[in-house]
């Protein structure tokens, strides 16, 4: 990794330092108000689009490459470096930003070109939100304890003016602005997958192909529906007609799909069930080998018995 880009790589999603006091000490909820506008009137327009690390989930991906009419392979060479995501071993990418301003390449002096399309990292600031069950399961809690455990903050920057602007929202109206709540749903199950590795700590790692399969599935979708349709992957699971229908035409189902995919070959998770007679046959190979294993060792018994009888002899003579 180039010096520039581990100097990227240290600052926040903003472009600061990392520096606590930018983030305001007050929880806050999808009620509270906010006083922020930004436009190409503000003084500081687009200078937050330069020295950051801009993390592309798979959605991003998905409408980025949509945007600029690019397969996915084409569009990651181009516009993105690897990663590694929220201090875990699982592959991600970032931004690449520009050589001579180091800023991000969709960025102009008139604002962003890919504005309705833009990385849901760029639509957050200056909202963060805070969710303390992103890395366990919540398929057993109550909706209501989840969303108890979810708040809001705000980060403010001294470079921003923003803050200065007389446009006054809530967090509610804000993040519908900013379509923030479109790409929540859609990352979600990506983002818990990011998490629930996380929280395992560095004691345990990934093997090169289940971060390979992460990285495919979670960039290239057009690879990820390859391996779907022409490898064994349908002989194998049981999968029902209408919804490989929806995966076989449909980029966002093919996506939500792989999140649970993922989810059950890394973690284990349920929702995939292995055709019977997949198992049957797996299980029949299995006792071939430990029978063949099992006579293989009463062959080596017997034969050292029979020279130990010889060795026995010998010394009798």
């Amino acid at each position: 990794m180039s010096e520039n880009e581990m100097s990227v790589k240290e600052k926040t999603l903003f472009g600061q330092e990392r520096n606590p006091s930018n983030i305001l000490p007050k929880k806050l909820t999808l009620d509270s108000r906010l006083k922020f506008r930004c436009h190409p009137g503000v003084a500081c327009f687009t200078a937050c689009c330069g020295g950051i690390k801009i993390i592309l989930t798979p959605y991003d991906i998905l409408q980025l490459t949509r945007r600029l009419g690019l397969p996915a392979h084409e569009f990651l060479h181009t516009y993105t470096h690897p990663t590694y995501l929220e201090k875990t071993d699982m592959p991600g990418v970032m931004i690449k930003l520009n050589e001579d301003d180091k800023k991000c390449p969709f960025v102009t002096p008139a604002g962003c070109t890919i504005y309705t399309d833009r990385p849901t990292a760029c639509r957050y600031y200056p909202v963060g939100m805070a969710d303390f069950h992103e890395g366990g399961n919540r398929d057993s809690e109550e909706v209501g304890a989840v969303e108890e455990d979810k708040f809001f903050f705000i980060v403010k920057e001294d470079h921003c003016k923003g803050f200065l602007e007389d446009k006054e929202w809530t967090i509610r109206e804000w993040r519908a602005d900013q379509g923030v709540d479109v790409r929540d749903e859609m990352n979600k199950e990506w983002l818990r997958l990011v998490m629930r590795r996380k929280s395992f700590g560095q004691q345990a790692t990934l093997s090169d192909q289940a971060k390979r399969m992460f990285f495919m599935a979670s960039t290239d979708l057009a690879h990820f529906r390859r391996f779907i349709f022409e490898s064994s992957f349908l002989d194998t699971y049981e999968i029902d007609q209408e919804t490989i229908d929806k995966i076989r035409e449909d980029d966002v189902e093919l996506m939500l799909f792989s999140f649970k995919y993922l989810a059950a070959t890394l973690f284990g998770a349920q929702g995939f069930k292995i055709k019977e007679e997949k198992i049957k046959a797996k299980i029949k190979e299995i006792k071939a080998r430990q029978d063949e294993s099992v006579e293989k060792s009463v062959q080596e018994y017997e034969e050292l018995m029979a020279e130990n009888e010889r060795q026995k002899k010998d010394k009798k003579k």
